[in-house]
């Protein structure tokens, strides 16, 4: 099967990932990715999300190959072959999270994150959270650092570290988790189905602030934040046959 001919390579701000940009380019050629088949995003893991974002209205696959550091969604990086590879890759469907924040002015944020929507304490005194889902609450009161809402694909970033539990990548689970929680003392977290609704209330916010950041872009300090999966939108993500997310995902946990 014959691979894509019209590639577009976007490449992070390092040294590695420009020069394997320079390299590629000279050797398959260039295309806008207004007008390519396939993007082939050169970096790690955070460049993979922006990349993602950026190019969200194309609805073109992205194959990723690592010049940085984790790279958890990222192929290895290889010259040779490319056109092959983009042909045999395996399509992963994610969908991101869309967050609406309510900042103490009343003002509101809306945004996208495709790993995690976080919340953390901006002061010296642990946050005080009250979470409700589909309007039901279900934690009247969480006292913690933070805490977060991540998908499958993020679920082994920043849930991780934090405790949280890893996500099949086919599963419409969203992963609920405390950071550094204090009371409920050793409160686990919840798993979610995909279509709820999930609402962190702020309580105290002027005395214990709170932020809120959606794949590490921030959206400042907030009172109340409203997270759900947002189906309409889809990000493909290309993995090499054996190397894709439910690999990945099922491998982490036998660290």
């Amino acid at each position: 099967m014959a691979g894509p001919t019209r590639i577009a390579f976007l490449a992070s701000e390092t040294a590695s990932a420009e020069g394997a940009l320079d390299r590629l380019t000279a050797r398959y050629g260039q295309c806008a990715p207004e007008q390519a088949e396939v993007i082939v995003a050169l970096g790690g893991d955070g460049f993979m999300l922006q990349t993602l974002h950026a190019t969200q209205g194309f609805d073109l696959p992205v194959y990723g190959m690592n010049c940085g550091t984790i790279g958890f969604l990222m192929n290895e990086y290889h010259e040779d072959g490319l056109a092959d590879r983009l042909a045999a890759a395996e399509e992963e469907i994610i969908n991101p999270l869309r967050l609406k924040a309510t900042r103490p002015d009343g003002t509101v944020v809306e945004a996208l994150a495709i790993n995690e929507v976080s919340l953390l304490r901006a002061g010296p005194q642990a946050a005080k959270l009250r979470i409700s889902v589909d309007g039901k609450v279900r934690l009247e009161e969480l006292v913690c650092d933070g805490a977060l809402v991540a998908t499958p694909a993020g679920s082994t970033a920043y849930n991780y570290s934090a405790h949280g539990q890893i996500l099949p990548i086919g599963s419409d689970v969203l992963a609920l988790t405390a950071v550094a929680p204090f009371r409920p003392r050793r409160w686990r977290g919840a798993l979610l189905p995909k279509r709820a609704t999930v609402t962190i209330e702020v309580l105290e916010p002027a005395k214990r602030p709170v932020m809120t950041e959606g794949d590490s872009r921030g959206a400042g300090v907030v009172s109340k934040v409203e997270i759900r999966s947002e189906a309409t939108i889809r990000h493909r993500i290309l993995f090499d046959p054996g190397h894709g997310l439910e690999e990945r995902l099922c491998r982490e946990q036998f660290l």
